[in-house]
Order: structure tokens, then C-alpha cells, then sequence
């Protein structure tokens, strides 16, 4: 939905309760990831959830498509709400920034159905693994990327990257507090590039296991650099044992891009904002 499409302003009679998505980006190295913590540590949500109730003039809570660990960021993790209060989309935007510190944003909002989920309904996920390949470790991307003073071959990580596509068992590449009830994910798209001083690491998945990206950048930073050979990433994915992989990759170099929904909720994938590099 565009900004000028008169729909976007459009405003529901009071008390009709609305379902809602929205886009957020942030920047995730103040805090000590997406979600409220017991121990009331400074969470992305606790923060997202105070900005919007404070448009709505009443408590609600969000729910996010996929959770994020501390220093982890997003260019477009999606949330839903429910509110029964008279807003237009602009006022949700502005109303929700105007109560966000600056290293969180919302970027839009937009009406969808009552049968909307913002992780159950998605069909993919997409992160981006940022990597500042150079000698002298990096300042103004030092929260923002991981540094590997080694220089990596973008070519032989790629072809190590083509053996973890498909569907499979990776329980070598989840974390071991992993939660999830099975480690099979099937991996749609694993692209390696260079640009510039940066390695770039494109994942695409129907979801992802707690720190799968980061064991994954891990084992590909040792084949990179010349430590491994390309097949060690099968090796690695065969064993099914996380304790013969690689190292996992700091937090700072994680983003989530975007999620895949069915078409008829009309929420936006990708889109080219949230793309830094």
C-alpha cells in the first residue's frame, strides 16, 4: 500500500478491533535483543510496545516474525498488533518514531487480516551476514559487521555454501540451547559475495535454528581463509554434532531482511530500502 494511496489514511470507527503489520528496523547493539527479558534489561520489543501504546492511548503487545539475539539488527523484521483505537496509518508511524529511540524505527504500517501471523503465517526468512574483510579491524562498521583480518576467497566460501542448499538435518549448525523441536530446515537460497572490503552472505530459508547463520558464517570464515577446504561444510553438516564445527560468528554482522508471506496478506518482502549493501 502506497503513502499516497488515499487508503493508507484511512481511519476505523472507534471500537471496531483492527489486526495490524508493521515494518521495523533497528539497530541492535544497545540492546539486549527483540525480546522483554525478566531481568528488564533494555529489549527491542519493551521498547517497540511502549512507542505504540503510547499512539494507541492503551497496552498492547507485538509479535515479531522472528526473535533476534542482542547486537543482532534488522532492516525489516515484521511485527502484527491488535488495537481498537481511530489512527490513521501515518499517525501509527509517526506517533510510534516520535517515541523510539533513534536506533529503532518503524517504517510502515499497514491494516491485515484477522488470520495474520507474523511468524506463523511466513513462508521465508531472509539474513544477511555482513563481514569487513581488511587488515585493521573496522570503526565505523565495528557494531555494524564482523572483521576478519585474514583475506577470505569469496569463491571458495561460495562453493562451500552450495553444499548446506536443500533440505536437511543441522543440528551441527544450531546452537546447543537450541529450542526448536526438529534441527530439518531447508535452505532456498545461500549466495557468497565480495563488494569492496566487505564478504556478503545472503540466506534464504522457510526458517532458520538459533544461531544457524552465525555457525554457518563461522564454518565458512575458516574455509574463506584457507583453514578448510569447501567439503568440510559437509562434513560439518553430516555429523550432526555441533561440537565439530566452526566458531560461531559475533552477532554484530547479523541482519534480518525479510520475510516471506502468501500473497494475500500484501505484505512487502524485501523491499530496496532495507538493503544497506
Amino acid at each position: 500500500m502506497a503513502v499516497g494511496d488515499p487508503a493508507y489514511y484511512f481511519m476505523y470507527d472507534v471500537g471496531t478491533l483492527m489486526r495490524y503489520a508493521a515494518g521495523i528496523e533497528y539497530d541492535g547493539h544497545p540492546f539486549c535483543g527483540w525480546q522483554i527479558q525478566k531481568t528488564g534489561a533494555d529489549s527491542i520489543q519493551q521498547r517497540v510496545e511502549h512507542a505504540l501504546s503510547a499512539v494507541a492511548d492503551h497496552a498492547l503487545k507485538v509479535t515479531c516474525a522472528g526473535r533476534t539475539d542482542a547486537g543482532v539488527h534488522a532492516l525489516n523484521q515484521i511485527i502484527h498488533f491488535e488495537s481498537a483505537a481511530p489512527r490513521a496509518m501515518s499517525s501509527w508511524i509517526r506517533g510510534a518514531n516520535s517515541n523510539l529511540p533513534k536506533e529503532i524505527a518503524v517504517t510502515w504500517v499497514q491494516p491485515v487480516a484477522d488470520d495474520f501471523h507474523a511468524r506463523f503465517s511466513a513462508t521465508r526468512r531472509t539474513y544477511r551476514y555482513v563481514i569487513a574483510n581488511r587488515p585493521v579491524r573496522p570503526t565505523f562498521l565495528a557494531w555494524r559487521s564482523a572483521w576478519e583480518y585474514r583475506p577470505l576467497d569469496a569463491v571458495r566460501m561460495q562453493e562451500a555454501a552450495n553444499f548446506l542448499l536443500g533440505e536437511h538435518d543441522f543440528s551441527s549448525y544450531r546452537a546447543l540451547a537450541c529450542q526448536a523441536k526438529s534441527p530439518v530446515r531447508t535452505v532456498h537460497r545461500l549466495q557468497v559475495r565480495r563488494q569492496g572490503e566487505l564478504i556478503l552472505i545472503d540466506a534464504e530459508a522457510n526458517a532458520f535454528l538459533h544461531h544457524m547463520i552465525r555457525n554457518i558464517a563461522g564454518v565458512l570464515l575458516d574455509i574463506g581463509a584457507g583453514k578448510q577446504a569447501p567439503p568440510w561444510a559437509q562434513e560439518v553438516l553430516q555429523a550432526r554434532n555441533r561440537a565439530l564445527g566452526g566458531i560461531t560468528a559475533p552477532p554484530h554482522g547479523l541482519y534480518f531482511v525479510g520475510v516471506m508471506y502468501p500473497e494475500r496478506f500484501g505484505i512487502p518482502y524485501m523491499p530496496e530500502t532495507a538493503m544497506l549493501w
